[in-house]
């Protein structure tokens, strides 16, 4: 069965939308990856960092979809990284209300030992000096190293950010993130610009509006699935992230012809992330539920036409 190590935070979020509020929720990069990537057939470790005040419900919850936790480091007396945004009324766009780092300033993952052969690493949104750390410790280069970063790191570590990025394969990121890494309006462009800093697959993530991969000359778009309403973005591009690294970690294809089908599983794992609160939808999905909505994905997409 192959590995996948998952590099983020286990947090709490306090998340208002146009929809409603809530007080301090389960979130965090890594336990949305987590979630999504527990619907393949997989051993998944999570690597962060939580305060003694993080309830072992959430840590059972995890264990329960069979990922391994022994890698978040439980900081005694610690207070667990919180996060809380306001979504505007279009719930595109947002406003950050708080941000505490608490013991994720401090943190310095440490990877498993059973992890550190791992197939494939996933290294969620974190500082960029961070996400190399994760990969220096591993015991053999991965077969597939997936970085996602924001355009925060871009604004304050972007040497840091260059150098990490060289080594992986694969770059995910949105629209306004990759503009702004390489200067290019067109995204076509700035997909060729970030392949020229090392990774070999670009994925840009466009929201509502689908997800583009390019490797080399190859561009592939898939469409976001049409929902009648969206609850609340939060954790939807992690869980992008997550259904796309359990997928490649499962069929341990690395292929452009694969990583297609990487990338609607992972819109499709999405697409319920953002039907309820934080990571309550993906706590109770099903894989009955994500295997007739991969077909609506496919009734969506799919067409005949005669070419004269």
């Amino acid at each position: 069965m192959s590995k996948l190590v998952i590099v983020g935070t286990v947090a709490f979020d306090a998340i208002e939308t146009p929809f409603g509020k809530t007080d301090k929720i389960l979130g965090g990069a890594a336990t949305f990856i987590g979630l999504a990537a527990s619907h393949f057939d997989i051993n998944a470790a999570a690597v962060s960092i939580v305060g003694d005040d993080f309830p072992q419900e959430y840590l059972d919850l995890l264990s329960e979809r069979h990922i391994d936790t022994t890698g978040i480091e439980i900081i005694e007396n610690g207070k667990t990284f919180f996060w809380s945004g306001r979504y505007h009324n279009d719930m595109n766009t947002r406003d950050t209300l708080v941000t505490e780092l608490n013991t994720l300033a401090d943190f310095k993952p440490v990877v498993p030992e059973d992890y550190k052969d791992a197939e494939v690493v996933m290294l969620g949104n974190l500082h960029p000096i961070v996400q190399s750390s994760v990969l220096d410790q591993m015991s053999k280069k991965p077969k597939l190293a997936i970085l996602d970063t924001m355009n925060y790191w871009m604004d304050c570590a972007l040497d840091d950010l260059i150098n990490v990025i060289k080594r992986i394969d694969v770059i995910t990121i949105n629209d306004e993130e990759a503009r702004q890494l390489t200067g290019e309006y067109s995204l076509l462009v700035a997909a060729k610009k970030i392949q020229e800093m090392g990774p070999q697959y670009v994925v840009i993530k466009k929201g509502e509006h689908g997800a583009l991969l390019f490797h080399e000359d190859q561009v592939f778009y898939a469409p976001a699935l049409p929902l009648k309403e969206v609850f609340d973005p939060t954790g939807a591009g992690d869980t992008f992230a997550g259904g796309f690294a359990g997928y490649l970690a499962k069929t341990n294809d690395y292929s452009f012809e694969n990583m297609k089908n990487a990338v609607i599983y992972g819109s499709t794992l999405a697409s319920f992330c953002v039907e309820k609160f934080g990571t309550e939808r993906m706590q109770n999905l099903t894989s009955e539920q994500v295997h007739k909505r991969l077909l609506q994905f496919k009734q969506l997409t799919q067409f005949d036409i005669e070419l004269g």
